[in-house]
């Protein structure tokens, strides 16, 4: 009874959103569209944190190269939309790829900082790289033409590409569902749990954790290709540390045992930091009051406590 109706709210949320720009302001078009792309991004970070136990402070690097890729596609060869999102996720998890096997042979902390610093690497490449990058002043100017597979879309429109992003994102995910839904998901939640007693049982852990890694990356990836479009503009910004704290909070505020934590915690911090900065200047004073005063009181996150509440009522 409680799982129908936990599909029934999940079928419920995703008529709401497709119904969005019908009945929400204007405004919050694209106060949806950043919830989406930083949810897919947040839910990216949570397949390496949540599933297998490894905290990346540089997946900011992959959502970074991801818009990159876009913007300079976009601008440069005016490519259909679906294939620039194709190369982002590719460079994304090529990136992850190099990364991650210099980093998954460490463990805990000493994997962090590693992450860390190969992230800010990446940022200073992307910063400094003038010719390439247009160092601080990012990429921009670039215009939006068709989506691909012969499909008419004005992307222009800030709804069409809402509805756009959201079809991506709902895709994205029912992959990465799959994917920790699978033999290969569990054996990562297994590694998180006790990484000795699967080494023993013949399994190579660094091999899963790469591999987890590297597809974290291309959806990180897809997140910062489409957040490109969405901005209009590619910045080394998406690479900083800050930004890679981003997901590290979304997760956490939603709860990372749960698979839709990331998603709830990216809307919950979007709205918070939306409806704060248009009250005070000192928004971040006030949204960090917020938000730890949400960590400390809710210690498997909002997704997770409510949950866990629920299932437990008789």
């Amino acid at each position: 009874m409680k799982s129908a109706i936990i599909v029934g709210a999940l079928l419920l949320t995703v008529v709401l959103l497709i119904a969005l720009p019908w009945y929400a302001p204007y405004f919050y078009i694209f106060i949806g569209t950043e919830i989406l792309i930083m949810g897919l991004f947040a839910a990216s970070f949570n397949l390496v944190f949540g599933y297998t136990g490894m905290l990346s402070f540089g997946h900011a690097a992959f959502f970074g190269i991801g818009t990159y890729a876009t913007a300079m596609l976009l601008l440069h060869l005016q490519w259909p939309l679906l294939a620039c999102l194709a190369v982002s996720m590719g460079v994304g998890a090529l990136l992850a790829l190099v990364i991650g096997f210099m980093s998954v042979r460490l463990n805990e902390v000493y994997f962090a900082m590693l992450t860390l610093a190969f992230g800010m690497m990446v940022f200073s490449i992307a910063h400094m790289w003038r010719s390439v990058t247009n160092g601080s002043d990012g990429i921009a100017g670039f215009t939006l033409g068709e989506f691909g597979l012969g499909i008419d879309l004005t992307l222009g429109n800030p709804a069409v590409y809402y509805h756009v992003v959201l079809g991506i994102v709902i895709v994205a995910a029912l992959v990465l569902y799959l994917i920790c839904r699978s033999s290969f998901g569990m054996t990562l939640q297994a590694i998180r749990q006790n990484a000795e007693r699967v080494s023993f049982c013949g399994l190579n852990i660094r091999n899963y954790r790469l591999a987890a890694f590297t597809i974290s990356g291309a959806f990180a990836g897809l997140a910062g290709g489409m957040m490109a479009p969405f901005l209009r503009v590619a910045s080394p910004e998406m690479m900083h540390w800050s930004t890679s704290a981003e997901p590290v909070l979304m997760s956490i505020l939603g709860g990372t045992g749960y698979f839709l934590g990331p998603f709830v915690g990216s809307a919950l911090f979007v709205l918070l930091e939306t409806w704060i900065t248009s009250i005070t200047q000192a928004w971040m004073l006030f949204l960090g009051i917020v938000l730890a005063l949400m960590v400390m009181f809710f210690r498997r996150g909002i997704l997770g406590t409510f949950l866990d509440w629920w299932l437990d009522k008789k």
